[in-house]
């Protein structure tokens, strides 16, 4: 049984008596911020006009500032004293002389531990699409136009082994949308829908080039997580959903139909842990203003409320829906998918069945590990 497959099984036998009924990607798309990622900038105090600039894009792209991408940026002059954490960050960059300055580390947190995710010169990472590139912005749209979860796929230099990936992910992805169900239960209390966003099981594949200079920092994202992978020949796979939330880093060799379904039906399937921090993943940086883009003018008043009506009680909690963004939702020839709410007493019902089949089929799959 795989580990991946293993951790979304606990994460569901956890709490599968939960009441939401609204599937993984949509409930981390109306209800998950994206976690910061750290831009350490050490510099010594000599910055050109066009460095300063760049420090500034960064700077008001911040979540504290316009909400517009998921960085913290962190300012350190290597003259001044710093605290244990900075001085270590600074020690790995090897407090050289031939270390150029600005130099900038990124760097996130990934289940519970740091990872540094690029480290170069001010100009180099001004080249390399840190805040947004083509891929990211094309990812962004996809989700906020209802697809259910968009996979990666960073290309190898061996071509053949690139096609069949991406040949295997559409010819699974076209028949899962086709068979997978909607959760039941949605839009009962805990399981409500937030935005105007069509519900949908849509798929599909974006591929990623990583010699395209547009998409340098990505590129660096994705194959930190599995460095030895691209070297060989093997594409890396990231189905991303929510905010820019990736499952995993997956390479080709171990992906099939298995596999992909697995994942698929997770993201799928009723949220059944509401806690972000106890779900698998990791937030890729993006450059997008999602509260906006999902709710509209009213988002600030609207996410409050959806923090409240986030905990399950026995009575509804009544929502009003702002028009959200003027501009066309619904993918051309889609149709929105919806399911009739149950009733309190079937809802609980459908739970216990669902967690009672959960439990046979984790103890057939743990005997089955040990024949």
């Amino acid at each position: 049984m795989r580990p991946l497959t293993i951790s979304i099984l606990v994460v569901f036998l956890s709490a599968a008596a939960n009441a939401c009924n609204v599937p993984v990607f949509r409930y981390a798309l109306e209800r998950w911020a994206a976690d910061p990622c750290e831009v350490v900038v050490f510099h010594d105090g000599k910055w050109t006009q066009t460095q300063q600039a760049f420090v500034q894009q960064l700077q008001t792209a911040a979540v504290g500032n316009s909400r517009s991408a998921n960085i913290e940026v962190l300012q350190q002059n290597i003259a001044d004293d710093m605290d244990r954490d900075m001085a270590s960050l600074w020690e790995e960059q090897g407090r050289r002389s031939d270390v150029p300055l600005p130099h900038i580390v990124v760097r996130s947190s990934v289940a519970g531990r740091t990872m540094n995710h690029w480290r170069g010169s001010i100009n180099d990472t001004m080249q390399a699409g840190l805040l947004s590139s083509p891929a990211r912005h094309e990812l962004s749209q996809r989700l906020l136009t209802g697809h259910s979860a968009v996979w990666l796929v960073l290309n190898s230099n061996d071509e053949d082994r690139n096609q069949s990936v991406v040949r295997l992910l559409n010819e699974q992805l076209k028949q899962l949308g086709q068979e997978i169900p909607m959760p039941e239960g949605i839009g009962l209390p805990g399981s409500e829908l937030f935005s105007d966003i069509p519900l949908l099981m849509k798929f599909s594949v974006l591929e990623i080039d990583p010699s395209d200079e547009s998409e340098q920092f990505l590129a660096a994202l994705l194959t930190g997580f599995e460095p030895d992978a691209i070297s060989s020949g093997e594409p890396l796979v990231v189905p991303v959903f929510g905010r820019g939330r990736a499952l995993e880093v997956i390479p080709a060799e171990q992906l099939d139909a298995g596999l992909i379904e697995d994942l698929t039906l997770f993201l799928c399937g009723a949220c059944s842990c509401q806690v972000k921090e106890r779900n698998p993943g990791f937030d890729l940086l993006m450059t997008a203003n999602w509260e906006l883009e999902l709710f509209g003018e009213g988002a600030e008043e609207l996410t409050s409320q959806i923090v409240a009506a986030s905990t399950i009680s026995a009575e509804p909690v009544l929502i009003e829906i702002p028009a959200g963004s003027s501009k066309k939702r619904e993918p051309a020839g889609i149709d929105k998918q919806s399911a009739a709410p149950l009733s309190n007493t079937e809802a609980w019902l459908s739970g216990g069945i669902i967690c009672l089949v959960a439990v046979v089929i984790a103890i057939v799959l743990g005997h089955s590990t040990k024949i």
